[in-house]
């Protein structure tokens, strides 16, 4: 039988720039791989200056996916207005959540931090790019 090896979240936006701060500033990615808005343009100077299309963060054995929306469309055709802008939530376990919180400065808080009956610390953020983003780490 067949198993699942990972799952990782494809985050869909409407550009990816602004949102590589908070995801890298703010929690710790570091960025893996990255691809132009428009394939074409890869291996071609014009690649450089051209806005990203996807993006791939990594943070130990966490995977998370970025891709604009006009990216989206050129790979799954109607998609894009499906799935833009991203309608998950995502819960984010961490060791310690006092670290985080100095660097979650300027972001709209959307829920308090809190002790939850199930033991954990949480604040749950808006990222820039609008997912909701939770951030918990067990209590004691």
């Amino acid at each position: 039988m067949a198993t699942i090896q990972s799952v990782s979240p494809l985050i869909t936006v409407d550009a990816i720039e602004p949102c590589l701060g908070f995801w890298t500033d703010a929690l710790g990615f570091e960025v893996t791989v990255t691809v132009p808005e428009d394939p074409a343009l890869l291996g071609t100077d014009a690649a450089a200056d051209a806005p990203l299309g996807f993006a791939m963060l990594q943070a130990g054995d966490v995977t998370v996916m970025l891709q604009s929306g006009g990216s989206l469309d050129l790979d799954l055709p109607g998609l894009s207005d499906e799935v833009v802008p991203a309608n998950a939530m995502l819960f984010i376990k961490v060791d310690a959540l006092d670290p985080f919180i100095p660097r979650l400065g300027g972001l709209e808080i959307v829920h308090e931090r809190r002790t939850t009956f199930y033991d954990m610390d949480e604040i749950f953020v808006r990222s820039p790019c609008g997912t909701i983003v939770g951030l918990a780490a067990p209590v004691g």
